[in-house]
C-alpha cells in the first residue's frame, strides 16, 4: 500500500474502531435490549440464521466499512470523495436507525421500508466510492449483500407477525 506511514495506520485504526463502536456499540445496544425477550417470541422464517451468526458477521462488515471509509478519507480531495463520505455517514446512520426501529421499538413494517432506503444508500455509496477508490467500493459489497438478505428477513418477519 502506498504511503502507509504511522499516521495513516493510526487513522485506519480510528476509522475501524469508530465503525465498530457505533455499529456494534450503539446498534448492538438496541439489539441487546430486545434479542433475548421480544425477538425470541416473534415468528421467523425457516431461513433465519442462528442468533450467534449476527455478531461475527456485523463485526466483519464494520471492519470492512472502517477500512473502506479510511481509503476514501486518505484519497485526494474531489467532489466524488466528498459526496462519498457524506453518503457513507448517511447510510451508516440509516444502518443504526434500522436497528432502532426493528429491535429498539419493534416497528417491523417501518424497519422494512427503512431498509429499502438503506439498500439504495449503500448502492449509491458503492458508486461514489468506486469513482474514488475501487477497493473501498469492493469492501462495501459484502455489506450490501448482507443488508439485502436482512431486508428479505425483515419482510418475512413482518409478514409472519
Amino acid at each position: 500500500m502506498e504511503n502507509l506511514d504511522k499516521k495513516n495506520i493510526i487513522y485506519l485504526f480510528l476509522f475501524v474502531i469508530l465503525c465498530l463502536l457505533l455499529g456494534n456499540g450503539l446498534g448492538g445496544y438496541f439489539t441487546f435490549i430486545s434479542v433475548e425477550t421480544w425477538y425470541q417470541t416473534i415468528n421467523k422464517p425457516n431461513f433465519n440464521p442462528p442468533d450467534w451468526i449476527f455478531a461475527p458477521v456485523w463485526t466483519t462488515l464494520y471492519i470492512f466499512m472502517g477500512i473502506s471509509i479510511w481509503l476514501i478519507w486518505k484519497s485526494n480531495s474531489s467532489k466524488n470523495r466528498t459526496l462519498g463520505i457524506i453518503i457513507f455517514c448517511l447510510q451508516f446512520f440509516f444502518n443504526i436507525f434500522w436497528t432502532y426501529l426493528f429491535f429498539g421499538i419493534q416497528k417491523i413494517g417501518a424497519s422494512f421500508f427503512e431498509i429499502i432506503i438503506l439498500i439504495f444508500l449503500i448502492i449509491l455509496n458503492i458508486n461514489y466510492f468506486f469513482k474514488t477508490n475501487k477497493i473501498a467500493s469492493y469492501l462495501l459489497v459484502p455489506y450490501l449483500l448482507w443488508v439485502i438478505y436482512a431486508s428479505i428477513l425483515t419482510f418475512n418477519i413482518w409478514i409472519l407477525n
